[in-house]
């Protein structure tokens, strides 16, 4: 069971995360904030969110790639369910426990309100849209934080540990950047800013965990879970 939910889980949310945003980005109609002539997804002037819209900025209906986007963003629900079964891997220290099992509270609610931007698509609920994106990323800190410590008291390799302080990191750079960033509506060069950081951020987030998942398999297989 914990390697099931450890391994086999987060790696099928990760790929399938992927996989879905290249298709929803497939059939991504066209338009962004300043341009709504635009003709299909842009890397650098749509937001990821904006393949969850029922609706773009071009007025077109975009129910295929707000399906595919919204279903595989709402299953990283499945990751924070997993990460409860992360704290038994550290055992041995009663430390590395507590922390694992409080960083594990931490993102099964970042993970909660990720979930959430699935559920309020941002062409129809925008504040409450907003509310769930800004925080999903600002409970992830907390929680990185004390899995870095987790790991490093741990005696898992030094290299996963590593892997969990460039998610602290790269997490609180962009917390800090969405606190002082100049909103994408003012002009196409902070939108493009915005955009870019947006996905920077998401793909450090998304090959993290799926790395993880290695030092887990690891984990349980010198334990025998």
């Amino acid at each position: 069971m914990t390697k099931f939910w450890t391994v086999y889980v987060i790696r099928f949310v990760s790929i399938f995360f992927v996989t879905s945003v290249i298709i929803a980005s497939f059939f991504f109609p066209g338009g962004n904030i300043h341009n709504p002539n635009q003709v299909g997804y842009s890397f650098s002037h749509n937001f990821l969110s904006e393949l969850g819209g029922y609706i773009t900025f071009a007025g077109d209906i975009n129910s295929i790639s707000s399906f595919f986007f919204n279903t595989a963003l709402f299953c990283f629900l499945l990751v924070g369910i997993s990460s409860f079964f992360i704290p038994s891997l550290f055992r041995e220290n009663k430390t590395s426990y507590v922390c694992a099992y409080i960083a594990a509270v931490l993102f099964f609610i970042g993970m909660v309100f990720f979930a959430g931007v699935a559920l309020t698509p941002h062409d129809l609920y925008r504040e409450a849209h907003a509310f769930f994106a800004i925080n999903a990323f600002r409970w992830l800190i907390p929680a990185s934080a004390f899995f870095v410590i987790a790991f490093f008291l741990s005696d898992a390799d030094n290299k996963y540990t590593i892997v969990n302080i460039i998610f602290l990191i790269s997490t609180a750079i962009y917390v800090i950047y969405q606190l002082n960033a100049g909103s994408p509506r003012l002009n196409e060069e902070l939108l493009v800013q915005n955009v870019l950081m947006q996905k920077a951020i998401v793909s450090i987030h998304v090959i993290s965990i799926f790395s993880l998942t290695f030092c887990f398999n690891d984990q349980i297989k010198r334990k025998n879970l």
